[in-house]
């Protein structure tokens, strides 16, 4: 579970930028909160649902793709990050064009608070930390630098392994690779303390960018052929958004899964995907006829590639985050509403952010305060990011109206004749 996450120098995030999703105590709506409290200390109450507005070009997919960075790190096969490495700084302030954009992680995973700290170049990974707090003090499992001074590791006493097996990590660790992925593929069985974190960051949680949605679509239905027994979820998931998706099929140039397929990433669908052929039976009041997937809508199309990773955030022991842009594309306001209600109900300790334009999700009967958030740029071309419940205001008040109004700002200025 996320209980904040902070960007600063990358693409349009200019000065550090924290999306919280830890619950004001004095609102209301019980389902839409959830206890962080973990084994070893008392946290305040997190929250489900972040949903992220804002103009176009504001920086809500950067927000997005900021927070997928590590995971596209470790989907990235060592020795294949190509020329660079996916950052890119803030481009109008020339103090920070060779400045490392920087990310950093507060979450809970397996009953401990973890805070991964990762500053990258383009050219290089140039600092990366992990800290954890058993009973609530701070204590340092690793922190790796590199300054004018060249590269430095420092390994906090209570990291498993002892001095032989840091060493050996760390050289293993290139410049582009991250030290917590070379530590946690080249650990015995015994060594298990790197493996929560980086669980986490691997499976735990999810990023759906709009450039990856139809290589979802198909990898949605190449995981119900390695696992046919969940075919009827995808199936009843389409019915119950009113899309009449009576069977599925799926000619493939696969003959066999790939091992442990219940465990792989969202990137490794992607992949084993490529080359298959989907067609979708619908039914109506006439029969039934069949579809080729490009027959289909782009609705439809979202819907599929979007119920995988929603499968796999409900099946990641109740603590998975799901962070999607543009969760309204093609699909009707319903839909989203739909979508969102059964996320809240679910009884997981599940968190859904998305970026959107549907300001019919601006509902005091769905939403809280605090989970409206709003980006902007400012004329340096900085985005802020900021919570409507940091404005003055009720509980009950329009919130949609008030957006439309201006008093929490994030509207595009567009300028007449």
């Amino acid at each position: 579970m996320l209980i904040e996450f902070s960007v600063s120098n990358y693409r349009s995030f200019r000065d550090r930028q924290t999306l919280s999703m830890v619950a004001s105590p004095r609102l209301s709506k019980a389902r839409n909160v959830f206890s962080a409290g973990t084994s070893t200390e008392k946290l305040p109450d997190l929250l489900k649902v972040a949903a992220i507005y804002g103009p176009n070009a504001s920086g809500k997919s950067s927000l997005i793709r900021a927070m997928g960075i590590v995971g596209r790190l470790l989907a990235t096969p060592a020795g294949i990050h190509g020329d660079v490495l996916p950052v890119a700084s803030f481009r109008f302030d020339e103090t920070l064009r060779e400045a490392p954009s920087v990310f950093e992680y507060d979450f809970v995973q397996s009953g401990l608070r973890y805070r991964f700290v990762l500053a990258l170049t383009a050219q290089r990974i140039v600092h990366e930390q992990l800290l954890c707090y058993p009973k609530g003090k701070e204590t340092l499992l690793y922190n790796h630098q590199v300054d004018s001074l060249g590269e430095h590791y420092t390994f906090g006493k209570a990291l498993e392994g002892g001095k032989n097996v840091h060493c050996a990590w760390r050289r293993l660790t290139s410049p582009r690779m991250l030290f917590i992925a070379q530590a946690v593929t080249h650990s015995s069985e015994e060594l298990t303390q790197l493996r929560a974190p980086f669980c986490w960051f691997q499976r735990g949680l999810l990023v759906v960018e709009q450039s990856n949605m139809q290589g979802l679509s198909t990898a949605s239905i190449r995981f119900l052929q390695m696992v046919e027994s969940h075919t009827s979820d995808l199936r009843d998931f389409l019915c119950a958004l009113d899309i009449p998706v009576s069977a599925i099929q799926l000619s493939s140039e696969h003959s066999t899964a790939p091992p442990d397929n219940r465990k792989m990433t969202l990137k490794e669908f992607i992949a084993a995907a490529q080359g298959d052929k989907l067609t979708l039976t619908h039914a109506s009041i006439s029969g039934e006829a069949e579809f080729d997937f490009a027959e289909e809508s782009c609705g439809t199309k979202n819907l599929i590639g979007f119920w995988l990773p929603w499968f796999m955030m409900n099946q990641a022991g109740g603590s998975g985050v799901l962070c999607v842009d543009e969760l309204n594309s093609s699909l009707h306001p319903e839909i989203v509403g739909v979508l969102i209600g059964k996320h809240l109900d679910s009884g997981l300790n599940t968190q859904l952010i998305f970026t959107t334009h549907d300001t019919h999700l601006m509902n005091e009967k769905i939403l809280r305060r605090d989970q409206f958030w709003i980006s902007e740029r400012d004329a340096y071309g900085a985005t802020s990011l900021f919570s409507v419940h940091d404005f003055e205001g009720r509980e009950s008040e329009d919130v949609e109206k008030r957006y439309f109004e201006g008093r929490y700002r994030g509207l595009p200025l567009i300028r007449q004749g």
